[in-house]
């Protein structure tokens, strides 16, 4: 069983594709090395993909769903990151109530950095093949009034990232993979 934690690496037009999506690529490598580093061993197994072809119509995602889609039954949650790495407010959430109800729960754990909501839908180019197909999705949710400043530009370097905002994305995203990764269970469709 699977819990597939994501980002893309395509964005690069003119700028260095260091928000978008680079930001989201980077806490999801972060989620395995922290797990690592601290010694955890989840139930399921936490998969990183970074995609690639995003921009090119989703053509990287549309592969790996292709040679992927047999096991959909045991891909527990699928989470991309696209929406650069600001300051974090929760997480998007695609799925059956039920789930819906765990993964808030899920986010009481965050209290401490304020990061406890729960969004209404899950975007994300590169997992909407899952969620069409009902597994649950999520997508991080972020301070995005900047957004579109540095989106598809040449001011998108590194310069972008704020390394405690990044650390603060990062937590969200391991502390939510991990736990739905060693619940007893996988999340209700």
């Amino acid at each position: 069983q699977v819990v597939l934690v994501s980002g893309h690496l395509d964005s690069w037009d003119v700028g260095q594709g260091a928000m978008d999506d680079g930001g989201g690529a980077f806490i999801s490598w972060e989620v395995l090395s922290l797990i690592k580093d601290l010694g955890l061993r989840p139930k399921r197994t936490l998969r990183l993909v970074l995609w690639t072809g995003e921009e090119q119509g989703g053509v990287g995602a549309k592969q790996y769903y292709q040679l992927h889609k047999e096991n959909i039954s045991n891909f527990d949650i699928v989470m991309e990151s696209d929406e650069g790495t600001f300051q974090p407010s929760g997480l998007g959430f695609a799925g059956s109530a039920e789930a819906r109800d765990i993964v808030k729960e899920i986010m009481t754990l965050l209290q401490p950095i304020n990061v406890t909501d729960v969004y209404d839908t899950a975007d994300g180019t590169d997992i909407a093949y899952w969620m069409r197909d009902g597994v649950p999705g999520a997508s991080l949710r972020s301070d995005i009034s900047k957004y579109f400043w540095f989106h598809h530009s040449q001011g998108d370097t590194m310069t972008v990232q704020d390394p405690n905002q990044m650390n603060l994305c990062a937590a969200v995203w391991t502390v939510v993979s991990y736990v739905i990764a060693d619940m007893e269970n996988m999340l209700p469709r």
